[in-house]
């Protein structure tokens, strides 16, 4: 592992602890050792942030034809919501993360493909209201070596609103790399 870079994430100067991270360390795949080493307790901190804007609800909820007052009625939700705004639907929250933790602190290669193999946990912890900020952490919490000469990684993603302890959401998911 040969760490490329280091940097203090963006958002520390928001009240979060001054954290900082190796950039892009290279891992390869069936390094079942090395991919062990990664497994922590501690979460990442991912450096992009993503506003939430009323527009991506909008379109998210024609796209899924989720249009529940509660995600795109700005005005029933300005009267009638303990938030007094329209909120994100959880899947497009969810939807973000490959964005959000681009950027993490180790870049697996040497792959020939990779399988999204599912998830483990899904909760939506809190509302994420339009015209938000999100950020991501994210931490390795499981490796094993999977198959002939792959692997099989568990990362636990949460994402928080920028400026909130908190995360809005958190998710378990199963990853497999293949020769």
């Amino acid at each position: 592992m040969a760490p490329v870079g280091r940097w203090p994430v963006p958002w520390a100067a928001i009240g979060q602890p001054l954290r900082y991270y190796h950039a892009m360390s290279e891992v390869r795949f069936d390094d079942i050792e090395a991919l062990t080493a990664l497994v922590s307790d501690h979460f990442d901190a991912c450096d992009t942030v993503i506003e939430i804007t009323q527009k991506m609800i909008d379109q998210f909820a024609e796209l899924t034809e989720d249009r529940q007052w509660i995600h795109v009625d700005v005005q029933r939700c300005a009267e009638q919501s303990p938030l007094g705004t329209p909120i994100a639907h959880g899947f497009l929250v969810l939807s973000l993360i490959t964005a959000l933790t681009e950027g993490t602190a180790a870049r697996i290669t040497g792959f020939g493909q990779v399988i999204n193999y599912g998830a483990d946990k899904l909760r939506f912890q809190r509302p994420v209201p339009a015209g938000s900020k999100v950020h991501a952490r994210q931490r390795v919490a499981h490796v094993r070596k999977k198959g002939i000469g792959g692997s099989q990684l568990t990362f636990e993603t949460e994402v928080l609103v920028v400026g909130e302890a908190q995360p809005a959401l958190t998710y378990r998911s199963i990853v497999v790399f293949l020769p």
